[in-house]
């Protein structure tokens, strides 16, 4: 069968496949949920049935997901799934999974791939090529080495994508991993039509690299490293209107920092500090780590939202705290998002944070997902549940939070060597008409039959921005503790398993 006939059978498969899906949400969510997606994989290696990790990009009526499909206990997972949504998020009609990435990509099709495994998806799209990239990374079968970042493309509005392509990898000791892709989409950019790829090097240290294409993801230039050779991981690269990029990343000395670039790509500035990170470790070993969820408004302000527990006593459990920054340089004194009293026991973490572009400075709106247990002592077992909050004011003010998820036990969601997951990172993003999508993992009870039904879900309508009068909870600086760093070194290396 040729390649293209091989793919077109993966996608009738897939569609086939795709109307069986469940679309009631989880019962005790205050918010009525889709199943976008769920694992079909069957091989014997990874466990079933497991989503974890989503990304998401919108461009127009388009929202694109991708994520992690089949997860291995040591690291990565059998495919990565995408799911597309043409109307702003409400639906979500294409599901499917990305071709030759591993032996079991295209839904469960060989596809003559040398690797077993594929992680950390990353969506972006290139307004001057109209091309979807969807970014991950292989793992190799024994050693788990990353030896490239792939790209998958979609030139029908991610529908179907194409075998992916590699980016360059470093001169030496290759070992890859975190990487995130994103694209200049503003026609007025000197750089119009630039994509740029982040990932470090695991090899050398964390050593961040960034690669650029300016070809639709066809082809991407040599790595670049920063002119201060900044280690970190996660970064989440920006683009201003200007054509500026900015690169939040978690650096390996205890700080959320960014680096930039003013000559689309062709050289990287030496990192510049966000903010100290005081992180507590979260109940129950669940896999978590204060990697930044960055997001950018329609003058160019970057927005840094991560996980820190300096405003409560004794640093018992986690806020989601958030920077800004209109030129990736200079940043403001780090907020706490009001999710809660800072007396309440509750833990966040795992921020997915989305600012509508439409929007700008005092006035951009900004929504947050992100996970949370009420709980932080997990007394009589941790109740892991998914929350949203936004701001119509660009984070000085903030509504009241909804519940999206839960109460889910640890033991119905992905366990790796890191602990039970439901990824890395989760994400949001607004749709044209203003309106929030985001996507997050929910696992279910299950049976022993079944060992896991941890799929991807969004909210069955794209939730609203709370009004100005409904922004009752200010943000603030106030109460903040001493800031040194403690425990993100360790974090950042127990989440290289992928």
């Amino acid at each position: 069968m040729s390649r293209r006939a091989a793919r077109a059978a993966s996608l009738i498969a897939a569609l086939a496949w795709a109307a069986c899906l469940a679309l009631a949400g989880p019962a005790a969510a205050n918010v009525p949920l889709s199943r976008i997606s769920s694992d079909p994989f069957a091989n014997t290696t990874s466990q079933h049935a497991t989503e974890v990790e989503p990304d998401t990009f919108a461009y127009g009526s388009t929202v694109v997901a991708a994520f992690q499909v089949g997860r291995f206990f040591d690291g990565g997972a059998t495919d990565i799934g995408f799911s597309r949504s043409t109307d702003g998020g409400t639906t979500w009609p294409t599901q499917g999974f990305l071709p030759g990435l591993t032996a079991s990509s295209g839904l469960g099709h060989a596809s003559g791939a040398p690797f077993e495994r594929v992680s950390d998806a990353s969506v972006a799209y290139d307004a001057r090529h109209n091309v979807w990239l969807i970014s991950s990374i292989p793992l190799k079968s024994g050693t788990l080495n990353v030896p490239t970042v792939f790209v998958n493309r979609s030139t029908d509005g991610g529908t179907t994508w194409t075998d992916p392509v590699s980016i360059p990898p470093p001169p030496t000791k290759v070992d890859l991993d975190k990487n995130w892709t994103v694209c200049d989409n503003t026609s007025s950019s000197r750089f119009f039509g630039h994509c740029y790829t982040e990932f470090d090097s695991f090899g050398q240290g964390d050593l961040e690299y960034m690669s650029t294409s300016t070809d639709g993801g066809l082809t991407w230039g040599r790595p670049i490293p920063t002119a201060g050779n900044d280690k970190g991981l996660g970064g989440q690269p920006l683009v201003q209107p200007n054509g500026t990029v900015v690169v939040p990343f978690e650096s390996l000395n205890g700080k959320e920092a960014a680096f930039r670039s003013t000559d689309g790509g062709a050289s990287w500035s030496r990192a510049v500090t966000i903010s100290g990170v005081r992180f507590a470790a979260v109940g129950g070993a669940l896999r978590t780590s204060p990697l930044p969820s960055a997001e950018i408004d329609g003058s160019g302000n970057v927005f840094v939202a991560w996980e820190d527990c300096r405003f409560r006593k004794n640093c018992t459990s986690n806020d989601i705290v958030f920077s800004t920054s209109a030129d990736g340089v200079t940043w403001s004194a780090v907020k706490r998002v009001p999710i809660d009293a800072v007396s309440s026991g509750a833990d966040h973490f795992i921020p997915g944070l989305a600012v509508d572009k439409r929007t700008s400075g005092a006035g951009a709106h900004l929504a947050l997902t992100y996970y949370f247990y009420p709980d932080a002592t997990c007394t009589g077992g941790c109740k892991l549940e998914v929350g949203y909050i936004s701001s119509p004011d660009g984070g000085a003010h903030w509504g009241n939070a909804l519940q999206l998820a839960g109460p889910m036990s640890l033991g119905d969601i992905a366990n790796t060597s890191q602990g039970p997951m439901v990824g890395d990172y989760i994400s949001t993003s607004f749709n044209q008409g203003g309106r929030a999508s985001p996507v997050f993992a929910v696992g279910l009870p299950h049976t022993a039959a079944q060992p896991f039904d941890e799929s991807m879900y969004a909210p069955a309508s794209p939730l609203a921005v709370t009004s100005s009068a409904g922004a009752v909870n200010a943000a603030s600086s106030a109460g903040a503790q001493g800031v040194t760093g403690q425990g993100t070194g360790e974090a950042q290396h127990t989440l290289r398993d992928e």
